[in-house]
């Protein structure tokens, strides 16, 4: 009897690793552009060999025999960076994000100095990159950057990225309710759909939201437009006001996140 509920709990370990690991990596491709694009790839490649063998296209499925068997070696040999940057994302991602354990009022608090930044910016066409980190950790970012770890201000926000500031150049990447360094350096989307007139700044906003959960804030410096990118896609020239709804929906928890109860309750105490 003991020996079967031995072999029980060993199953139900043995099933919850498996899954645990699945969900890891299948999270970690939702929040890579380029993997999620990939995966999509290849359930296109196994969805058309099962059309051809259950249809009888002797062609087709020749061809995506042999794109079955070698894909996976090529696909390691071409993707070889992206598989690496999935493999650095589940050792970065956290069990619970910083922006998740703040309060309402802690996170309105947290656009609200955020937009008074960005609309003083704006009006004064100040250049800015603002980072929020979600689930996938930017300690490599920011162990590179000049460390400030303060309190979320507009004032600070501002006098960061004020010209003639030697931490202006860099993004300002935010930890929760704090702005952990400034100066950070981020890398770059070579995505063909960045209009060409947009510069760095863009092209950084986009890139780190490829590889990574995170949020940013972008304000041009020539034009004084606002953008936001989001899971690589650029929402460009927004109000400042589509900004602060954009950022309170996206940093809210969500249903996955929480129980239904807590969300219930926090959505009851938004309303009020």
């Amino acid at each position: 009897m003991s020996l079967e509920i031995l072999d029980i709990i060993r199953e139900v370990i043995d099933i919850t690793i498996v899954w645990v690991l699945f969900y890891a990596v299948f999270k970690n491709i939702k929040n890579n552009v380029k993997l999620s694009m990939l995966f999509k790839g290849i359930l296109l490649i196994v969805f058309l060999k099962f059309v051809g063998d259950f249809f009888g296209l002797v062609t087709v499925g020749f061809i995506l025999e042999y794109v079955i068997m070698w894909g996976p070696l090529a696909l390691i040999i071409i993707f070889q960076p992206e598989i690496r940057t999935i493999l650095e994302q589940l050792g970065r991602t956290q069990l619970l994000g910083r922006h998740k354990v703040l309060t309402v009022d802690e996170r309105e608090k947290m656009v609200y100095e955020i937009i008074q930044a960005v609309n003083y910016m704006k009006k004064t066409k100040i250049g800015a990159l603002i980072i929020i980190e979600r689930d996938v950790s930017l300690h490599d970012y920011i162990s590179k950057a000049n460390n400030i770890y303060a309190e979320i201000s507009s004032e600070l926000l501002i006098s960061i990225f004020f010209p003639n500031n030697p931490l202006h150049d860099g993004s300002v990447i935010i930890q929760g309710d704090k702005i952990s360094c400034a100066g950070a350096v981020l890398p770059t989307s070579n995505s063909l759909k960045i209009n060409k007139r947009l510069g760095t700044r863009h092209r950084a906003a986009v890139g780190i939201t490829e590889e990574t959960d995170s949020l940013a804030i972008v304000v041009s410096e020539e034009t004084g437009r606002v953008s936001i990118a989001v899971k690589g896609e650029l929402y460009y020239n927004i109000s400042t006001e589509d900004a602060r709804i954009l950022l309170i929906d996206e940093l809210r928890p969500k249903a996955d996140d929480f129980s239904d109860e807590f969300d219930e309750e926090e959505i009851l105490n938004e309303e009020q």
